[in-house]
């Protein structure tokens, strides 16, 4: 039976572990250490990374990993990362045979230009391009690419759950608060979180039905989020892209 594991890392990284009896398969090992001590504990084989973007918080340790166990790497094709075996891109199929299971690869542009999520198992593996209540900063991409990044995701099924690799989850309702105030959905998660952040637990995975009730920036088309927008950007805003372009830009000034 396959199982998803956050292994916590930094201050607020999850590195993602998926397991099936005794293999495993790791999401973003910024840190090699704690992915080595959670395989040792449990007895668990390394058969494969999965890396979304180049960024040190999310690949720092796949080299270790690579080096001691000689998993396959899989990472985005349109990035240098020197650890990667396997460069995969929009509409490649990975297939873990040992976990028994298979992942479709996104191009998912925005926060870097070559990032990447991987779907599969009714689960989505977004990096940093998809937060609970949130999105990632535009780094490299643009709003227009961030924008259809996101849409991608909106047009999951609603059930699948969403593995992001930030525990930001309070600080985005803080501010997707400031965008729909009266949005009663998000009124109520923002209680819920609280409570299971009190219990020590992660507030992930969410779920695409949940972000897309939720998160200002999957609810672009929304008329409370245009008319916060385009308040914030002091004249009307009609496009979708425009409205999410300044509520980005909104996001990042507070």
């Amino acid at each position: 039976m396959i199982e998803i594991v956050p292994i916590p890392a930094f201050e607020d990284n999850y590195i993602w572990l998926i397991r099936n009896g005794t293999s495993a398969a790791v999401v973003d090992p910024g840190d090699a250490a704690p992915v080595l001590d959670y395989l040792q504990l449990n007895q668990l084989r390394l058969v494969a990374v999965l890396l979304t973007h180049h960024h040190r918080d999310h690949t720092g340790g796949a080299a270790e990993l690579q080096r001691r166990l000689d998993p396959l790497v899989y990472g985005p094709r349109r990035e240098a990362i020197s650890c990667v075996t396997h460069p995969v891109g929009e509409g490649d199929m990975i297939d873990l045979t040992s976990l028994e299971t298979t992942f479709q690869v996104l191009d998912v542009p925005g926060h870097t230009a070559g990032h990447v999520a991987y779907y599969g198992i009714n689960s989505l593996f977004c990096g940093d391009a998809l937060f609970a209540c949130g999105c990632g900063r535009l780094f490299e991409g643009s709003a227009q690419q961030m924008h259809a990044s996101l849409a991608k995701f909106s047009a999951l099924p609603d059930a699948t759950k969403v593995y992001c690799a930030h525990e930001y989850t309070l600080e985005n309702i803080r501010f997707a608060k400031m965008v729909e105030p009266g949005n009663a959905a998000l009124i109520e998660r923002e209680h819920r979180e609280h409570i299971v952040l009190s219990q020590d637990r992660p507030t992930l995975p969410s779920t695409i039905l949940l972000e897309k009730m939720t998160n200002p920036f999957l609810r672009c088309n929304e008329a409370d989020v245009i008319s916060a927008a385009s308040r914030f950007a002091g004249h009307p805003l009609r496009e979708p892209v425009d409205v999410f372009a300044a509520i980005r830009q909104w996001r990042d000034q507070v």
